[in-house]
Parts: structure tokens; sequence; C-alpha cells
């Protein structure tokens, strides 16, 4: 089999189709008509809750709220036996022979709208080679109160929706949401929380976790974090985003993992990486690659890929290069591995001295060499094509989370470390290992 980087890409590039399935439909679609009078009644139930049943003249829906200050800042385990609101929801996934031939007044005027409609199915697994979104594509919405609220679809799946606000030390406060549903009987789910953090630092966080399941056995998590803060050694403002996306087949073993970052500061450096994973049946691969601009003309970028197969064959490719003030150097190597260990290789690299001379040399072991000068002009991007300027323009919801209220006379607890950060890379090469 031979190790080219067009084969590699082809064992890159399988899907599962079968995860673009979504069994949930949208709850309020086709509700239309006009406004009209509704007819409600307060009430104690068992309990001696004060609760609120509310008629509405076009449909058998029934809204049954519990009454709550929703001030108190509770976990969301003990919000759920504090508010608990049900709700049966209308659901007309096709429209009616009737309603296609409405007239223009009830095609434009709904005649009820539920004042309570579950969330929007969110069953959508993540695609792969995507890289990370922008916050505008995440649909963050934090809702503004405390709540939790569930409800059942006419075909029987449930679905769930609860807010809250946790606070700490140092001004830490976390709002957050989290909505899911399932099917009635429990073969397909989703869920998604999405969240904002502060404290009075200048820390500022928004993130987003989602997971699935359908009915097939086929699972999937994603989550997307972007975080302002200050760098501890240099002081200067830092931008940083994340995402890891993973997907697993319920049918065959089949599966990928990707973990994807950004960094950003305000002075241009910056870093960007990934770590991919994959298998299908009897072939695994990975891949790695980073970039670094330290903002003032130097860089590095370098890619590792390889793959394998459970007959033993494995073949692979990685190059890297750095570059400065137009002077620098590229190197690479692309191997092969038969199933019985015999091992091909070919090595290249290059030198440049940046006079429109560069220096070029290799060899392999089916006996290729070569040891050249040759005339050509040196081409390398010096600064990212996104850079601190682009990302500042696409946080502007991070950059408009308000912190708490600093009380006069109290300040942060600000605590550097004794030494630097460890690396960002220290998950394991293969999130999904193949089956034993």
């Amino acid at each position: 089999m031979a190790a080219s980087s067009s084969g590699f890409t082809a064992h890159l590039g399988f899907k599962l189709s079968r995860f673009s399935s979504s069994p949930f439909h949208a709850y309020s679609n086709g509700l239309d008509s006009r406004k009209k009078k509704r007819r409600g009644r307060l009430f104690l139930d068992g309990n001696g809750v004060r609760v609120s049943r509310i008629s509405c003249c076009c449909s058998d829906s029934v809204v049954r709220r519990a009454s709550g200050s929703g001030n108190s800042v509770e976990k969301p385990e003990e919000k759920r036996s504090h508010r608990n609101r049900f709700q049966a929801i209308p659901a007309l996934p096709f429209p009616s022979h009737q309603s296609r031939f409405g007239t223009k007044q009830e095609k434009f005027y709904p005649r009820c709208t539920p004042r309570n409609t579950g969330p929007q199915s969110r069953d959508t697994p993540p695609k792969r080679d995507t890289g990370i979104a922008n916050e505008k594509d995440m649909g963050i919405n934090l809702l503004k109160e405390n709540v939790s609220e569930t409800g059942t679809n006419e075909d029987g799946s449930t679905w769930f929706r609860e807010s809250g606000e946790d606070l700490g030390a140092n001004g830490y406060r976390c709002r957050w949401t989290k909505m899911g549903g399932r099917s009635h009987d429990d073969s397909t789910q989703w869920e998604e929380t999405w969240w904002e953090k502060s404290d009075w630092t200048g820390y500022k966080e928004l993130g987003v976790e989602k997971s699935g399941r359908n009915a097939e056995g086929d699972s999937w998590w994603e989550t997307w974090q972007e975080m302002l803060h200050q760098d501890e050694w240099s002081n200067l403002a830092r931008i940083e985003r994340s995402a890891q996306k993973q997907a697993k087949s319920g049918t065959e073993n089949a599966g990928w993992y990707e973990k994807w970052w950004e960094k950003y500061d305000a002075k241009g450096w910056t870093e960007k990486g990934a770590n991919k994973y994959g298998r299908l049946n009897e072939q695994s691969w990975w891949e790695k690659w980073g970039e670094h601009y330290d903002g003032r003309g130097s860089v590095t970028k370098w890619t590792d890929k390889w793959a394998e197969t459970e007959l033993g064959t494995k073949w692979g490719d990685k190059w890297e290069e750095k570059f400065f003030a137009g002077i620098g150097s590229r190197h690479g190597e692309t191997w092969h591995v038969s199933p019985i260990g015999g091992r091909w290789s070919r090595t290249w690299g290059e030198e440049h001295f940046g006079n429109g001379k560069v220096h070029k040399y290799g060899k392999s072991t089916t006996s290729e060499s070569w040891d050249i000068v040759v005339d050509e002009e040196t081409y390398y991007e010096a600064e990212p094509h996104y850079g601190w300027a682009d990302v500042v323009g696409d946080s502007s919801q991070l950059l408009s989370i308000e912190p708490r209220e600093r009380p006069p006379g109290v300040y942060p607890n600000l605590d550097f470390g004794p030494s630097p950060p460890p690396p960002v890379d220290d998950l394991p090469d293969s999130p999904l290992p193949p089956s034993q």
C-alpha cells in the first residue's frame, strides 16, 4: 500500500451518515390563527402551592405552574424540587388540509400561542473537520430568570429546561441554562447546556456542551468554550477558544474524536492546533498539527498524521517548518510499514538562506538521494490569517458579559502561580481506543 498523502486523506473522509437523523419535531410548528380570550382559575394543589390553570379556547393544552420567587441562588438539583412547570404542548408537525387553505388573516395572526413552549430539538451531531465555530453560530441565549420546567408532547416525547445562577468567592458568577428531550421509548435523546462565567479579575467565559443518542445507538458529544483573561506572565489580555467533538457508531466499530484550540494576545502572539483520531472497522488514523506565531515575525508550523490497519499495515507523513525574517528551514518524512515488518521511508529537508538560494536534500530506504542548491523564492506566512483583531471582532457576546458588582474596598485575589502553566496538549492520542 502506497504511503501517499492522497491515500491518507481518503481514510480521513469517512462519515457516519445516520448521525444526521432527527427524531424530534418542532414543538410549536403549525400553530396559526387569532389571539382569543382566555379563562383562568386560581386554586391550591395538594401541597398548598398556588397554581393557575389556564384554558385555551382553541386547544386542549393545559399549563400548570408552581408559584415561587425565583430570586434565590440554588443548585440545579435543589431547584427541581421547588419550581416545576408541566405543560401538554399541542404540536402539528404537518399542516392539515384546512390550515393550508385558511384565510389570510388566519395565516398571519395565530389563534393561540402557548405562553410556555418547550425548547426546540437540538439533536444534531457535530461535523468533522469544522474547527472552532464563532460564538454567533452557537446560539447561546441564557434565560434571565431561574426556572425548572418540563413537558410532554403529543407523540409522547418529553422535554425539560432549567436555568440558574451559581456564585462563589472572588466575585465568581456562573449563569447557566440546560435543556433536553427524549423520545417516549428513550431510544433517542439530546441535552444541551449553555453558560457564562465571570469574576472580579476580569475573567470571562462563554461555553456550550451538547450530547445525544439516536435509535440506532449512535452517540455524540461536543463542547465549545471561549474565554478572556489576563495572561499571568505578560499581563496582556488574552482570548482563548477551544472545541472538542466526538461521535461513535452504534452498529459498527467506528467513531472519531477531535480537539481544537486557539490562543491570541493583544500583541499578536498566536497559537493554534488540533488533535484528531478516527476509526472505521479495521482502520484507525491519527492527526496532529500546530501553529505558533510570536508576534514579532517568527513562525513555527508542524503536522504529523499516521494510520494503521488491524492486519499490521502502517503509514504516515509529517513535516515541520520554522522561519524568521525570510530565513528558515523545512523538513519532513513519509513512511510505510508492511504487515510483515518491512519498512520504507523518505526524508527530505530545505534550508532557506534569505538570499534567493535554497538548499534541498533528502534520501529514502530505496537508495534515493539528492543534495542540491537551487534559485527559489521563499514563501511562508509570518502572521496568522486570523489574528487578535479578528477574534475580538467575533467575540462581542463574550466581551459583553457583566461581572457581579464589586463592593467598595473589596479587591480581587490575584494568585500568580510559581511556574508557567502546563502544555495545552495533555490529552491521550486515542480517546476512542480500538476494541481488544
